[in-house]
């Protein structure tokens, strides 16, 4: 019998994986959301900003309508993407209780909604407001998770001053969410070929292919950026090089589990062959299983950016990819103090 992952974790899928289902206007947010607990997955991560006309100030009645559309189909929400918009303007920027009137009501949306927690980008808040935002959190019993991503790594000296201020905190209420696209082994195989339809060199193509993780790799990703030769038609994508795809190992985790309390386990697309797409998923449930990981694991595509495939049966796929990847047995490896 094939192995089953921990009962204390929790399959979930990003409502983000629908954007442009959302966005075409077919049918109603709210359907396109409620569809999802009908025929994947039944916990849920919101992205209010494609779900709320309301947002960033949601109105109870919208918000109400989402809770009870979503119970009446067996639903539930996880955790709510926010936003802090931290400039009025291009110079002016917010005080840090106007950055808190700001995100409050947000807070307030997420905990009406029935979920356990909200999410924004790593050190974005910053230690004042964190401090500031705890009794709100404690009051609401909501978790505030940090998302580290991509190009980030725990030992950047960008990203390691925001992980220091949620340990110091040593509150679980404010806790880190790990998006694994900073875990490629390789590049997403049908990216590769829109660059390449899209007129990169193959000089530069070879080197993605081949060597994506060698750090000569994306001074060469760099050098091409500078010089203008980037095609124009592939620009916006090229910078997925720079920001959404990483180069860490499982292991670079290993020192921020203590804080880690939900996962996204991002995908571009579903061609595995090297295990491109899987082996980072044996490798994170490993480290997750033997370090005593609870919480939620949710699908979040982001492939729809160059693809056209269907949503709900790319997000079906991926989960029962992901659900045996997880579940393999890993091999002994050491554990946190």
């Amino acid at each position: 019998m094939a192995p089953d992952i921990p009962d204390t974790w929790t399959l979930c899928a990003s409502t983000f994986n629908w954007a442009p289902e959302i966005i075409s206007a077919r049918r109603t947010a709210r359907d396109v959301v409620t569809g999802i607990t009908d025929s994947v997955v039944k916990t849920i991560e919101l992205e209010p900003g494609l779900l709320w006309r309301t947002f960033p100030a949601p109105q109870d009645a919208e918000v109400d309508g989402l809770r009870d559309s979503l119970a009446a189909h067996g639903g539930r929400v996880s955790i709510v993407g926010a936003s802090l918009d931290d400039f009025t303007s291009p110079t002016a920027r917010r005080s840090l209780q106007e950055r808190l009137d700001f995100l409050a009501p947000q807070l307030q949306a997420a905990r009406r909604v029935g979920a356990s927690g909200v999410r924004l980008p790593i050190g974005q808040a910053g230690a004042e407001l964190l401090a500031l935002v705890q009794p709100l959190l404690h009051e609401l019993d909501l978790v505030l998770y940090e998302e580290i991503q991509g190009q980030q790594n725990p030992r950047n000296p960008v990203i390691a001053p925001a992980l220091d201020a949620i340990a110091g905190l040593a509150d679980d209420h404010v806790r880190v969410l790990v998006d694994i696209s900073m875990l490629m082994p390789d590049l997403p195989v049908t990216y590769l070929e829109e660059l390449r339809r899209g007129g990169v060199s193959p000089e530069l193509l070879v080197r993605l292919e081949k060597d994506w993780r060698d750090p000569a790799t994306l001074t060469a990703v760099t050098a091409m950026l500078r010089s203008g030769e980037v095609p124009r038609r592939v620009h916006t994508l090229f910078m997925n090089l720079l920001i959404r795809f990483g180069r860490s190992e499982a292991a670079d985790l290993q020192g921020i589990l203590p804080l880690v309390g939900a996962i996204h386990l991002k995908f571009w697309d579903l061609e595995d062959d090297g295990g491109r797409v899987s082996q980072p998923l044996r490798d994170l449930g490993g480290l997750l299983g033997r370090n005593g990981f609870t919480g939620t694991l949710t699908s979040e595509w982001g492939g729809h950016e160059w693809l056209l495939d269907d949503p709900t049966e790319m997000t079906r796929r991926h989960l029962a990819l992901a659900e045996e990847a997880l579940a393999e047995p890993a091999p002994p490896g050491p554990t946190s103090c």
